[in-house]
């Protein structure tokens, strides 16, 4: 963790709690005492904010995932090992049009299969002979990963890698000291050699290796490579800093909480340590994919909480590496808008992965899908109907201005008064405008608050209910029958401590009804 955050001061906010500066936290973890009363854990909860690095993660929104190795020009999804390195061998490959097709979709980052289960790596790995540097690809002189991190840097993606723990390959894997040690070196060139990594992604695949044994992985070791080389990424999946949702089908759920209880090795030792995590070294990787995470009923018995965002993963084609018989099998543009509006709508991270072909290329299938999808979404986000819309509030906090809601600011807001748990804003447009989608946005700086609102549209004289939803988060977005209306309402029925709400939008989808 950086020593020092002073660079992440950010804008001057007045909040409902007398603030007066937002800052990027230095903690993202609340201990709960025994004593603690239900009121004050959730209190607590709502107080629990990111890390800079997490908050810069979340703010991505839409990454890419490259599922690229041996196992494209084998027809396999896992790779058991035995492969020859002379079968890598794309005709074409351009990393550079990997980067044009996902940055013109609307990704900001791309993370790149550097090693997957096979234990072939697409680096010229010190510790291997089963990479590239064996392969005819460049006459064993090639090296994907810096082609794809040089690309990204050159067009201003983030870059980040995927090193498989489980290695089907390695003759040490399961001597677990050994083969830890092996884990951690091919780590630290990844780590110092393709400039800066900002997202680090580990799957808790754990099976046998050559030697049909298993391998006991050295998770804290593993950390504290990462942090001691690249403090600022973000540690995913089998990490502290991103967890997986829970499924591979590009759905989140419908109740996202970004703060749950996790389990430690060593509370009590952290707590004789003035309650201070360095590197969240104690962190007990495990999945949590229950459809109920961070309720109140969830949170009411646990010792510490902490901020832990949610990642979707899926892949545009069936399977996660490149196969011609799935060229037909591409999701459509409609569904790639669906998954968006049902992950980063929800509270998460999008990770869509687009697997390059034989070629080394992404196909024109994959590239017609994206480029349909991304042009759904601009025409749907064009225009934000509330936009010059006078806003009325129950009740605001001290020096808070409702407007804060419409002027594209995720980090300054509304906020009620402290003590309030339930507030109404009104919106009267310029005008009647038509819609179907509604945006919502808090500033998870101060924490994620509502637990359920609703939202109302004025129509023949009186009130109706268009969408309703429980948490909001980083983002939340919901689709409705489209309505037509001058007035709008949004009704904060629950929340953890006084709501707060950074952005409000109204937007129209060019989709047909019956495909919204």
């Amino acid at each position: 963790m950086p020593g020092n955050f002073s660079k992440y001061v950010l804008t001057a906010l007045v909040f409902a709690s007398c603030l007066t500066t937002s800052v990027i936290a230095e903690k993202n973890y609340t201990f709960i005492s025994p004593g603690d009363t239900s009121g004050e854990i959730v209190e607590k909860a709502a107080q629990v904010t990111p890390l800079a690095r997490q908050y810069e993660w979340q703010r991505l929104e839409f990454t890419a995932f490259i599922h690229f190795t041996i196992n494209t020009f084998t027809g396999k999804e896992w790779g058991d090992g035995t492969e020859d390195p002379s079968l890598f061998n794309p005709t074409a490959l351009d990393t550079r049009q990997w980067v044009r097709v996902c940055k013109e979709a609307g990704m900001k980052q791309i993370i790149l299969t550097c090693k997957h289960h096979d234990g072939f790596c697409l680096w010229p790995s010190a510790y291997t002979e089963h990479s590239v540097k064996n392969s005819p690809w460049k006459n064993g002189n090639g090296d994907v990963v810096k082609e794809l991190s040089e690309a990204c840097r050159d067009a201003g993606l983030k870059f980040g890698v995927y090193l498989s723990p489980w290695d089907r390959h390695e003759r040490c894997y399961g001597d677990s000291p050994r083969y830890n040690e092996y884990f951690k070196n091919q780590l630290r060139e990844l780590l110092t050699r393709y400039g800066e990594i900002a997202e680090v992604w580990f799957d808790g695949a754990c099976g046998e290796g050559p030697n049909g044994k298993r391998q006991v992985y050295d998770w804290k070791g593993y950390y504290t490579v990462i942090h001691e080389l690249m403090p600022d990424a973000v540690i995913a999946i089998m990490g502290p800093d991103v967890r997986w949702v829970g499924t591979e089908s590009g759905y989140g759920r419908l109740t996202e909480w970004s703060v749950l209880p996790v389990e430690l090795s060593d509370k009590d030792a952290i707590e004789a340590q003035s309650q201070k995590l360095e590197t969240f070294e104690s962190f007990i990787p495990r999945d949590l994919m229950n459809e109920d995470l961070g309720s109140r009923e969830k949170i009411k018995n646990a010792s510490v909480l902490v901020w832990y965002p949610s990642e979707v993963d899926v892949s545009i084609r069936p399977g996660w590496f490149y196969h011609s018989s799935q060229d037909d099998k591409v999701k459509t543009p409609e569904k790639l808008v669906d998954i968006y509006f049902s992950s980063v709508g929800r509270n998460s991270l999008l990770l869509l992965n687009i697997p390059p072909d034989t070629r080394g290329l992404i196909h024109e299938n994959d590239i017609a899908g994206l480029q349909g999808m991304r042009d759904i979404l601009d025409r749907t986000f064009a225009v934000n109907e509330a936009r010059n819309a006078q806003v009325t509030a129950s009740g605001s906090g001290p020096g808070i201005k409702s407007s804060s809601i419409l002027d594209d600011n995720p980090e300054t807001y509304w906020a009620a008064p402290e003590g309030i748990v339930q507030s109404t804003l009104e919106f009267t447009l310029d005008g009647r405008k038509t819609f179907d989608v509604v945006m919502l946005q808090e500033n998870i700086l101060i924490g994620q608050r509502i637990e359920r609102f609703e939202v109302e549209a004025f129509i023949d004289n009186g009130w109706k209910t268009v969408a309703e939803g429980t948490t909001v988060g980083y983002k939340r977005l919901l689709r409705f029958p489209e309505v037509t209306t001058g007035r709008i309402r949004l009704r904060i029925m629950e929340s953890r401590t006084n709501p707060a709400l950074a952005t409000f939008g109204l937007y129209n989808s060019p989709l047909p009804p019956e495909m919204k």
